[in-house]
């Protein structure tokens, strides 16, 4: 039995904020059960649904210092066996409670640097010593460094494996040296410019990267683009300089989730056979409930995003105006910077029979807006991997992307000559060829129907269940772990 064990902020069902939860939570499944032990650990949040935390089951406790800020805190470990998986949780209710798993970067710093520590600290404890540990995000960033350094001191933990997965480059747990010295007990030797220094400060992120045995992205182009200035946020020159030891692989996502032959939170289900019929229905039903025109021969446009700079919202804004002719429809599904969320409250009022802003997150909305929408705009700046364009796949319902990370690596561009592609997308961050893209998906869509249903067919074939990446996953594993 190989064992290894996924560490990480957030996990599906317990707690979710983005597309790391859903990796935690949908991966570990995959594996067959036979061959592989793989179990999950995060933080044992207030905020996980009391559903579940009534039924973690205490295993054990102790108490652990990390350095000179931090010398005596209590370590709680509970477990929790679900869906064939067994889930740790580290328990400490001064760090993880509250209404959020994150709060401000200082705290945020402290308590991870302390869990990363309490995972270690907890495998005695659990009776399992996992072969290899893969970490996620700059959260679990100080792993492979504690492991690597402190942690040699007993033969227990010698020839663990780590893997340290990029979700999002951008953030990566920046403090000042000081601090981070003090929170952590690490020698001043470990805070040099080829181990945890960076820019004068010292980062969690980086010290995962220099001291993973493995790291991985979430899409090949992706892993290519990060070794660049231009996405690389300052870690380039170090990713280039591991490009041996790294890869990108797409994310999956959970074909029982959606599906909407069976999605029991649509208004109609349908299938790859009879969606020309069906998926309609979806389209009106909706535009009933969020009061727009009624009439299934609108363009309709879906987004669900976080509403940050990163999404590409800025071109949006300036074209938005000409998307929504009296043959379109657009509606938006998300939270996040105060500017976007105001944008598009103001375009909804301004056009109220074609634009729809919702500035929430439900899980039901979506599920709806992905089986009624006939395109799905992913305009992102950058986008290590994106889960949108796949569930759109799924739902017969067309991306139109920017050419940036697993959004390149995952649409093909239509091609009207050869008939072939599944999506549309552009390559320049701007706003007027973002606009000619989407005039030209509306030409397909009305002018060339049989085409543009053709381009569904091909969407709905494709597979991009956990099962593909599991296998690269387990490739990756049994390469570092000498099988």
């Amino acid at each position: 039995m190989k064992n290894i064990l996924f560490a990480a902020s957030e996990c599906v069902p317990f707690i979710k904020t983005g597309g790391l939860a859903d990796v935690c939570g949908a991966l570990p499944k995959e594996f067959n059960k036979e061959e592989w032990d793989v179990r999950v650990v995060i933080p044992n949040y207030t905020c996980i649904p009391e559903k579940f935390r009534s039924q973690f089951e205490y295993v054990s406790h102790f108490y652990m210092g990390t350095g000179v800020y931090n010398a005596n805190k209590y370590v709680g470990i509970l477990k929790y066996y679900y869906n064939g998986i067994t889930y740790y949780f580290i328990d400490n209710q001064e760090y993880f409670s509250g209404d959020t798993p994150y709060g401000d970067t200082r705290y945020d710093i402290e308590k991870f640097i302390f869990f990363d520590k309490a995972v270690l600290s907890m495998l005695k404890q659990v009776d399992f010593r996992p072969e290899l540990i893969h970490c996620h995000d700059w959260q679990t960033g100080l792993i492979p460094v504690f492991l690597k350094n402190e942690f040699q001191a007993d033969s227990f933990y010698w020839n663990i494996k780590t893997i340290m997965t990029i979700h999002n480059l951008k953030f990566q747990g920046v403090w000042d040296i000081k601090t981070i010295k003090g929170l952590t007990g690490f020698a001043a030797s470990l805070f040099t410019p080829d181990k945890l220094e960076f820019k004068k400060d010292a980062n969690m992120l980086k010290g995962g990267l220099v001291y993973a045995d493995y790291i991985t992205t979430v899409s090949e182009t992706y892993a290519n683009e990060i070794q660049t200035p231009q996405y690389g946020e300052g870690l380039d020159g170090l990713l280039s300089a591991r490009h041996y030891d790294m890869q990108g692989i797409v994310n999956g996502i959970d074909y029982d989730v959606y599906n909407p032959q069976t999605d029991p939170k649509i208004y109609t289900t349908y299938n790859a056979e009879d969606f020309r019929k069906k998926k309609a229905n979806n389209k009106t039903r909706l535009q009933e409930e969020l009061g727009l025109a009624v009439d299934k021969k609108k363009y309709m446009i879906g987004l669900i995003s976080r509403l940050t700079d990163q999404k590409g919202l800025d071109l949006i804004n300036y074209v938005i105006d000409r998307i929504v002719d009296d043959y379109t429809q657009l509606v938006v599904i998300g939270t996040g910077d105060t500017k976007y969320e105001n944008m598009f409250r103001h375009y909804a009022w301004k056009y109220g029979d074609r634009i729809s802003a919702n500035i929430c997150y439900s899980d039901d909305l979506a599920h709806k807006l992905y089986a009624a929408a006939d395109a799905f705009l992913m305009p992102s700046r950058f986008e290590p991997c994106g889960l949108t364009q796949l569930i759109s796949f799924r739902y017969g319902t067309v991306p139109i992307v920017r050419e940036t990370g697993g959004l390149k690596d995952t649409v093909q561009p239509f091609n009207e000559y050869e008939n072939t592609g599944d999506g549309f997308s552009f390559a320049n961050y701007n706003g007027e060829e973002m606009l000619s893209v989407i005039n030209y998906s509306k030409h397909v869509f009305f002018d060339r129907k049989k085409q543009w249903n053709q381009m569904v067919d091909r969407g709905m074939a494709n597979d991009y269940s956990w099962y593909t990446s599991k296998g690269r996953y387990e490739g990756l594993y049994n390469y570092l772990l000498g099988y």
